[in-house]
């Protein structure tokens, strides 16, 4: 009986280390990230600055694809060049993009058709023509749904230090109506930027591939885009590609804007899931550790322990602790914001409930339906994040 109280009382402690790790953690990327987004640059010479090639792979048209595609064409950014590549001639964006070329003859813009097939990643084949075209050694992949303000670039460049080979934006997401987009916002506005802060601010690898800029030269000694092809999650292999060689991975100061007109709960919560996959395959620990960075799971655990050896009332304790979260929450959302959050607190509360009970329940999703769609094709995780396509018959 001694030894049961003993490893209760252990457990106990072990819990409260880890409630007590997730604040240090919380605090720390709000610090963070007040410190690091949205800074200004004032002494730079921006004619010094060198040229970029930015790689636009489309598929497909969006609502606001002319509205985000033009934003590159307006840029204050002296050396530049767009290269849009597109994997069908047939594809409808080809009349926009070439719309846009018309309108803004002064700018050096390209479009490349067909794509070349170097790996299973679709994104990677539509980019391989262009990328083998790019002139300039600093190489920019940017996705389709990204809106860019006029500055975005120059902050960029300006962190690709002598140090650092690739520079990525966090993700975040544009004010639209609905409240799918708002719910989209509050997760990349709360546990997602608090994890993505704190692995930047701990150099941990985290770059996502919408909106990053890389030294093209140390990329082809990895063997180029099309050593990549292989894997779903390329970005986070091509950022770490850069890492085993001695580069700096930072994450700059402006926030990679996702404006995408098609948006809905059903798609945001598909796109969240096909993410946990891949982490799930490239980094299996994280199937422990993500559940205990969670306000509701920690606070469930931690109310027992401090009940268990302070003896005070787990549901008033997880009153406290879910409050304390939910405000520093607000307050991370008010700096990426860089202001007031665009809608009411009461649809606040209501997407931070939904986004917090419903990210639990993507989690073991992702556990019991491993296979990934995507753009229509449907691939077989393996360990590691190697993928394979997988191919059903057709009958007649």
């Amino acid at each position: 009986m001694e030894s049961l109280e003993l490893t209760l009382l252990g457990l106990a402690i072990l819990l409260m280390i880890v409630w007590c790790v997730n604040w240090c953690m919380h605090l720390s990327a709000l610090i963070y990230g007040k410190w690091r987004l949205h800074r200004q640059h004032p002494d730079v010479v921006v004619e010094e600055l060198p040229g970029i090639s930015i790689l636009k792979p489309l598929v497909g048209i969006d609502p606001n694809l002319f509205e985000n595609l033009e934003t590159f064409f307006n840029m204050k950014y002296p050396a530049y060049e767009l290269l849009f590549c597109i994997q069908d001639e047939f594809d409808a964006s080809r009349m926009i993009v070439q719309s846009l070329m018309d309108k803004y003859p002064a700018v050096d813009a390209k479009m490349f058709l067909g794509g070349k097939n170097v790996g299973i990643n679709p994104k990677i084949n539509n980019m391989a023509i262009g990328y083998e075209a790019a002139k300039f050694d600093l190489v920019m992949i940017s996705d389709s749904g990204i809106k860019m303000n006029e500055d975005t670039l120059i902050d960029m460049a300006v962190h690709m230090t002598s140090k650092v080979g690739l520079v990525h934006q966090m993700p975040y997401i544009c004010t639209r109506k609905g409240f799918a987009s708002n719910l989209e916002k509050m997760y990349f506005g709360s546990q997602h930027a608090k994890c993505y802060l704190l692995a930047d601010l701990m150099r941990i690898n985290c770059a996502t591939g919408m909106s990053v800029l890389m030294r093209k030269s140390v990329l082809d000694e990895a063997g180029g885009l099309k050593a990549f092809g292989q894997y779903l999650a390329e970005d986070f292999f091509m950022a770490q590609a850069f890492l085993d060689r001695g580069w700096r991975v930072i994450c700059c100061s402006r926030l990679a804007l996702q404006n995408s007109g098609t948006y809905s709960i059903s798609h945001h919560h598909r796109r969240i899931c096909r993410w946990m996959k891949l982490r799930n395959a490239m980094v299996p620990t994280t199937v422990l550790f993500e559940p205990l960075s969670l306000c509701m799971p920690v606070g469930i655990i931690t109310a027992w322990a401090v009940n268990y050896i302070f003896d005070i009332s787990p549901l008033t304790f997880l009153l406290v602790h879910t409050l304390i979260w939910f405000l520093l929450d607000y307050t991370r959302m008010k700096h990426l914001e860089h202001g007031s959050i665009p809608f009411s607190k009461f649809d606040f509360v209501v997407c931070w409930f939904i986004n917090e009970i419903g990210y639990m329940l993507l989690l073991l999703q992702s556990h019991l339906e491993p296979a990934i769609t995507w753009r229509g094709r449907h691939f077989k995780l393996k360990w590691g994040g190697v993928v394979e396509e997988i191919y059903t018959k057709q009958t007649v």
